[in-house]
């Protein structure tokens, strides 16, 4: 897709306000090189080594709005029934997307790992009305930006350029989605489970077990009695 300025975006799958200076790192030299060529993967552009093309300016500019965070285990970046601030992309670390019922019950909808940008998808989730959570899984490395002004960004580079890009990412996560959902009503749950394994290797390695139980469906029981039963062999 190109943008009246010339630059061509595309969104790729990938699977979200200042911050507090103390929390920040300002970028240097080969961290800023790394945002972009992150920055560029997200966008689907090729880089070469000219950076006075329309593509290398227009992602320059677009990384002077992040600033990298290093946050630990299990920390919150956005809550519900507050309106959702930033836009993260994920340098080092898993992040969960899920939402928490009164009862403390959680629904975890996905996981983001790195090179994966994470924004709010739904106009509600940028209201006071926001029912989703995004928490760190592990110690994670994020580059941050204000979602408000990274989308006016995007907007002022021509008409259709954030749609284009926005559209993308919806039509990923909703066939996400749709297809956890297919296979919950029509899977048992060790299928499941062996499709995770072939799918998702590297989130078996990182991410707590209680917490796949619940994207999978399952019980943490279940979940174990089923890990146990492939490890051994058993029917």
């Amino acid at each position: 897709m190109k943008s009246n300025t010339g630059v061509s975006l595309s969104s790729s799958p990938c699977y979200l306000s200042g911050l507090p200076d103390k929390h920040v790192d300002k970028p240097a030299a080969q961290a800023q090189l790394s945002l972009i060529n992150g920055l560029s993967r997200v966008f689907g552009i090729h880089l070469n080594n000219d950076s006075n093309t329309p593509d290398h300016q227009f992602l320059s500019g677009l990384s002077q709005m992040f600033q990298q965070q290093r946050v630990e285990a299990e920390q919150p970046l956005e809550r519900h029934d507050k309106p959702w601030e930033n836009v993260y992309l994920v340098q080092y670390g898993i992040l969960r997307l899920f939402r928490e019922a009164p009862s403390g019950k959680t629904a975890i909808h996905h996981f983001f790992t790195e090179g994966d940008m994470v924004w709010p998808v739904f106009a509600r989730s940028r209201t006071a009305r926001n029912t989703l959570c995004l928490t760190s899984v592990t110690p994670a490395t994020l580059w941050v930006a204000d979602f408000s002004a990274f989308r006016a960004a995007l907007q002022s580079h021509g008409e259709g350029v954030w749609s284009g890009f926005a559209l993308a990412l919806i039509e990923e996560l909703a066939e996400l989605t749709s297809m956890r959902e297919f296979r919950k009503q029509t899977l048992a749950a060790r299928e499941r489970y062996a499709l995770l394994l072939e799918e998702y290797p590297e989130l078996i390695k990182r991410v707590p077990d209680n917490q796949l139980a619940s994207w999978l469906g399952v019980v943490p029981a279940t979940y174990s009695r089923i890990k146990t039963a492939l490890r051994t062999g058993q029917a």
